[in-house]
């Protein structure tokens, strides 16, 4: 391990990281999202290290109750958000999406008046997680930032931080009669799909990256069961699959297990299946 001139030994790549490199050599046209991503990443990596790890009292009848009405497992007040490090990684993403275009220079700014007025705030976080709407901008004179890229940027800001408490959880919780499309520990919606070597699916939340099983004959998006009206093709290299409802027109990706050389790695396999996501909508459909 080499050591940078400021004299302390370089962290090495994780393998989401090491993937993603990979990923350049093989996929070139995806460089500029790669890079962006590696950039989320070590981000990430570095608030990981401060994150606490909560002890969330799993009472069996209690969380029974729970996911027999809908709840998810973790609550609000189960997550153990540091407020100041959540606004300080809120404004390192808001100036790294910006930085590679992926928000418009008028929610940059109007992001940027949330920063400068100590915002996010707690109760914002709370009605985020309970997905109610907000109208996020500091007063009404400074104009609104669009909603989808201010949940885009504190989904990712929370990351780390529901993550670290959906980790404490998923191993001690059974969620094999969840049956429902939304996660069971936090109520994100799917990211991707995992298609495991026996031939099950599971899902894999983009809010908490817990995953759940599915079936796989129905679409997670409107419950259609009708074969007839669900669509599937593959990647070029057989590693990822892709089926979408001609009911509702809503796609998800998966990652095949059958076959692979390493597990499925959510912040990698996103990027890597952007041209399936490209050849999707070509079709109509919308993720």
């Amino acid at each position: 391990m080499t050591s940078p001139p400021h004299g302390r030994p370089e962290r090495a790549d994780t393998p989401e990281v090491a993937a993603l490199r990979r990923l350049k050599l093989t996929q070139p046209e995806l460089v500029t999202a790669i890079d962006m991503q590696i950039e989320v990443l070590i981000l990430h990596r570095r608030m990981q290290g401060r994150v606490s790890t909560p002890w969330i009292d799993l009472d069996v009848d209690r969380v029974a109750q729970q996911l027999a009405a809908g709840t998810p497992v973790i609550r609000f007040e189960d997550i153990p958000f540091d407020w100041t490090e959540l606004r300080i990684l809120f404004r390192q993403l808001v100036d790294l999406l910006r930085r590679f275009e992926a928000v418009d220079q008028p929610d940059y700014e109007a992001l940027q008046r949330m920063v400068r007025a100590s915002r996010p705030q707690p109760a914002e976080v709370a009605a985020w997680w309970n997905g109610s709407a907000i109208r996020a901008t500091p007063s009404p004179s400074d104009g609104a930032v669009d909603t989808a890229a201010y949940a885009q940027v504190l989904t990712l800001a929370a990351r780390p931080f529901v993550a670290r408490a959906a980790q404490s959880v998923q191993q001690r919780v059974d969620v094999t009669a969840w049956q429902r499309p939304q996660c069971p520990f936090c109520l994100g919606d799917p990211e991707l799909g995992l298609l495991t070597v026996a031939g099950d699916r599971h899902l894999i939340c983009g809010r908490c990256t817990g995953s759940w099983p599915f079936d796989a004959g129905t679409c997670p998006f409107c419950d259609n069961r009708n074969p007839a009206c669900i669509s599937s093709f593959t990647s070029q290299d057989g590693r990822y699959r892709l089926t979408a409802c001609d009911v509702c027109r809503r796609y998800l990706k998966s990652y095949d297990a059958r076959g692979a050389d390493r597990p499925v790695m959510l912040d990698v396999d996103t990027i890597a299946t952007l041209p399936l996501d490209a050849a999707a909508m070509q079709r109509g459909y919308t993720g």
